[in-house]
């Protein structure tokens, strides 16, 4: 099984670097924004592109992400929202599964039914323990997922998750408030979960500013996804990314 993504994203925790992942909503791009988002990325050294959606109602995720990979060299990882979320043009799979709910369908129901698609894809499949935390607003995953996200001021399940899910063999935790959150995940559930998994931590959702991107790496996130900001404010990667990476800079020091 292809292991190249995960161990840059394996490599960069070890050294101390934290990575800033854009994430593109196939159905909220067209061909013009998502050259202006790359030659925006690239410019300011964005790590990954992750590219799907809750629903994904149009047909041209191959197409957004044969854009994206013919216009740069930024690893492509497809963040599905379900089974038909699957292009072989991407480099990587975020292989979901919803650790923080009790829906079977997506504990591993799902898994099930799309695993013979997702072998012959071809993708570096990564297997990740996906959280759902309450962010102050419903979520599209909270509704179609059919269950009830972490409580925000409840750390010690979301760390008790995070280990279950380390434990039984996630490649990666990725605790998610969901697009359009009012409120962005806590330092302190952050720093919580962190402190007892080894394996890399995403998290995303709510995250609006360069100024929370930073203080949740130095939380202990390794890699922070925006994407409902940056839909409404493209030049905000510039900013988020200099706060990301100057994280690495201050550990290093």
């Amino acid at each position: 099984m292809k292991q190249a993504i995960y161990q840059q994203i394996i490599t960069r925790k070890r050294t101390g670097k934290k990575s800033f992942a854009v994430l593109i909503d196939p159905d909220k791009v067209d061909a013009s924004s998502i050259q202006e988002l790359v030659t925006l990325a690239v410019a300011a050294n964005v790590d990954f592109f992750f590219v799907g959606g809750s629903l994904v109602i149009s047909s041209h995720l191959d197409e957004c992400i044969q854009q994206i990979k013919a216009s740069c060299h930024i690893p492509v990882i497809l963040f599905p929202g379900s089974p038909s979320q699957v292009s072989k043009y991407a480099d990587a799979l975020l292989y979901l599964s919803l650790i923080s709910g009790r829906n079977p369908e997506l504990l591993i129901g799902q898994h099930v039914i799309s695993a013979p698609f997702v072998k012959k894809s071809g993708l570096e499949i990564m297997p990740t323990g996906y959280m759902v935390i309450d962010g102050g607003a419903p979520t599209t995953v909270s509704y179609i997922s059919n269950a009830s996200p972490i409580p925000a001021d409840k750390s010690e399940i979301a760390m008790c998750t995070a280990m279950a899910g380390e434990m039984l063999g996630m490649k990666l935790i990725y605790m998610d408030a969901g697009s359009g959150a009012k409120r962005a995940i806590t330092e302190t559930m952050i720093e919580n979960v962190a402190k007892h998994i080894d394996i890399p931590l995403i998290v995303g959702g709510g995250i609006t500013e360069p100024e929370k991107a930073y203080l949740n790496c130095k939380a202990g996130a390794d890699i922070i996804v925006v994407g409902n900001a940056i839909e409404k404010e493209p030049s905000l990667i510039k900013d988020i990314s200099a706060a990301i990476h100057s994280v690495a800079i201050v550990n290093a020091g």
